[in-house]
């Protein structure tokens, strides 16, 4: 067996596309959550904190092949969950192993942030955590009470600012289509509003895209939850580019995206409409749903 084959992951490893030239570490095992609808990325993996024997054994093979390296991204649905001293510990034995590690990113969900300090998140920053992934989603409450997101777009405004007071990165989610047939311009404008009061580097858009593990797939099949046209999430994310005010790159080229775009704002605005304006008028409804349903995994 090869080395590279004996690390420990468990079940499929996630990562954002940007940290695709990141160190992967795993440091837990599927979602403290667990219970968003519309998920079946972790299928029915039980939250697990990787022993520190494991991690040990990885940093060990990966210090023998990525001796310099220089970020590391923590792997499991969300490992910001860890209380601050196993971080901390955590952050430690990756610099006994790679001491030119200079940042260290991980997925988050909101409330993982609330139980830090103040001062725990600084000192966390001062340790090199930057960049985290938060799947916020959506800034329509009805959507995410409906999908049992477990987070208020108040609450995701009050923890992000205490990042952004920490001096911790991070990067925002927005799934098209989460708030169902009729709503996307509701959850464009308000997901806009939302973002527009926060520090984002990066927001990855992504658009829902549904599989028969998803619990919000049988709420389709019973017909109690009717998806967005894709012709109408198109719209809800031409809303959304129009009303974001902030500077951020948007990342939305992902396979859950019908019309992948990626640039700048404000410097890409006017492309990036006119990239979904186009497609508005050359694609048709049948020829998008078709498209979504030839999708087989993310």
């Amino acid at each position: 067996m090869h080395d590279l084959d004996r690390l420990h992951f468990t079940g499929t490893v996630w990562r954002p596309p940007y940290e695709a030239l990141s160190v992967l570490l795993q440091a837990t095992t599927g979602c403290t959550h667990g219970a968003c609808k519309f998920c079946s990325l972790y299928g029915d993996l039980r939250f697990r904190l990787s022993p520190l024997a494991e991690v040990e054994a990885d940093l060990r093979i990966i210090a023998r092949y990525q001796p310099r390296a220089r970020r590391v991204f923590l792997v499991g649905a969300n490992p910001f969950a860890l209380s601050y001293g196993r971080l901390v510990r955590l952050i430690d034995r990756i610099r006994d192993f790679l001491p030119k590690v200079e940042s260290i990113g991980m997925f988050a969900r909101v409330t993982d942030i609330r139980p830090k300090s103040a001062e725990e998140l600084r000192e966390l920053r001062a340790r090199g955590v930057t960049g985290l992934t938060i799947g916020t989603e959506t800034g329509d409450d009805e959507a995410l009470a409906r999908m049992n997101k477990g987070t208020t777009a108040a609450e995701t405004l009050e923890q992000c600012l205490r990042l952004d007071e920490a001096g911790i990165a991070y990067h925002l989610t927005y799934m098209t289509g989460l708030s169902g047939a009729g709503n996307g311009e509701r959850a464009a404008r308000a997901t806009a509003e939302l973002f527009n009061r926060l520090h984002p580097q990066v927001i990855g858009i992504v658009s829902l895209t549904l599989f028969p593990e998803a619990p919000l797939w049988q709420e389709v099949t019973a017909g109690t939850f009717v998806e967005a046209p894709e012709r109408e999430r198109l719209e809800e994310l031409h809303t959304f580019i129009e009303r974001l005010c902030i500077p951020v790159h948007l990342m939305g080229n992902t396979l859950s995206n019908t019309v992948p775009l990626s640039g700048r704002l404000p410097e890409d605005r006017t492309r990036l409409l006119a990239e979904l304006q186009r497609a508005l008028g050359a694609a048709t409804e049948c020829e998008l749903a078709a498209y979504r349903k030839s999708i087989r995994h993310l």
